[in-house]
């Protein structure tokens, strides 16, 4: 770790984080009470004052229902935003709570109740605290869960979700720069203790990066490796837009199919096996209408396709199906040369 990482951050720093939103009309701040959040409620509140004029800034913390000091936590929030001469709002998530799956079902209910808050706020941008430790920890995670390309690339500055944009500005920003700003500044936060509940897969790898930073890895090299991936699976991207236009222009003259995408076999085949998987997946998860589609099993699919059309290249040229299987609620086809994706048959219910 360099002194850097140790140093408080200075009000010229704060100002190039959040240069690019100072024509915004409002912003929210997504503030849980952590140390993170709380250095980006406080260093936005700085830059703010520090313009003639700026968006309006609303801070907003969602309380999940799951820790009884939670609501203690948000009052605190509440208190230092109204210092700060910030609005404050604080959203709960209510209804039953999963036994599996916990904590991405509570991340996915902060994320819409953010979205929520920003259209009644008026704001296009909802701004999260998550910073390069964060990000090196989410490498980690898609690492040992077997993520392609575009997971390992982990998170992205922007996001665009539910029509309005996630933006990560203290990605490249150490938590322990955070901790020094507002120990700088004698702010205190909250300490969450479901942050080292090893009965999570976030804690238990969070408490094995000492060890791979004695061994290089640590959150700087590993969120550079993080932008590299991201770099690549931005190329990829390209080359498999390439890829589709090339398979449109090949299919000018042939009848269009209702509702539903075709490719020519052959020329599909031609392709490179990641821009053949990815053509797949945009297909699938298009046209699919039950939820997005398991990499895995995209592969899967993939490898028998490729092997049906080697196998059966003749039979594949007339009009008799050679492959007919559906995935995700998508229905794939292979017959009369042709790679046929489509909404499949809804399932018929058990009483039927």
């Amino acid at each position: 770790m360099s002194d850097d990482d140790n140093s408080p951050i200075s009000a010229r720093a704060a100002k190039q984080l959040f240069a690019e939103f100072r024509s915004a009309p409002a912003l929210v701040l997504a503030v849980s009470g952590g140390p993170d959040s709380v250095a980006l409620m406080w260093l936005a509140a700085r830059w703010k004052r520090g313009l003639a004029r700026g968006p309006q800034l609303t801070v907003v913390t969602v309380d999940h229902g799951l820790r009884p000091e939670a609501a203690r936590e948000a009052r605190e929030v509440k208190r230092l935003a109204a210092e700060l001469g910030l609005a404050h709002r604080t959203l709960r998530w209510r209804g039953a709570k999963p036994n599996t799956g916990l904590p991405a079902a509570a991340r996915e209910a902060r994320y819409r109740l953010l979205a929520q808050a920003a259209r009644n706020a008026g704001a296009s941008h909802v701004l999260t605290a998550h910073t390069r430790d964060d990000q090196a920890e989410t490498l980690l995670m898609r690492l040992v869960r077997g993520s392609g390309l575009a997971g390992l690339a982990a998170m992205a500055r922007l996001t665009e979700r539910d029509g309005v944009v996630l933006v990560r500005p203290l990605l490249d920003v150490p938590k322990s720069q955070l901790i020094a700003t507002l120990r700088r500044a004698k702010i205190g936060f909250a300490d969450d203790p479901t942050n080292r509940d090893t009965a999570f897969t976030r804690p238990r790898l969070r408490a094995l990066l000492p060890q791979l930073a004695a061994e290089g890895g640590d959150s700087r090299s590993l969120a550079r490796l993080a932008g590299r991936l991201a770099r690549a699976n931005a190329a990829v991207d390209v080359l498999v837009d390439g890829a589709e236009r090339f398979l449109q222009l090949r299919a000018r003259g042939d009848a269009p199919q209702a509702g539903g995408r075709s490719f020519e076999a052959a020329a599909f085949a031609n392709l490179p096996e990641e821009v053949r998987l990815r053509l797949l997946l945009r297909a699938v998860n298009a046209l699919g209408h039950e939820g997005p589609a398991e990499l895995g099993k995209v592969e899967t699919l993939l490898a028998v396709l490729d092997q049906a059309v080697a196998a059966s290249p003749r039979a594949a040229a007339n009009g008799r199906p050679v492959l007919k299987q559906t995935l995700a609620g998508a229905l794939i086809s292979l017959a009369g040369g042709r790679i046929h994706i489509a909404p499949a048959p809804a399932r018929r219910s058990k009483g039927r």
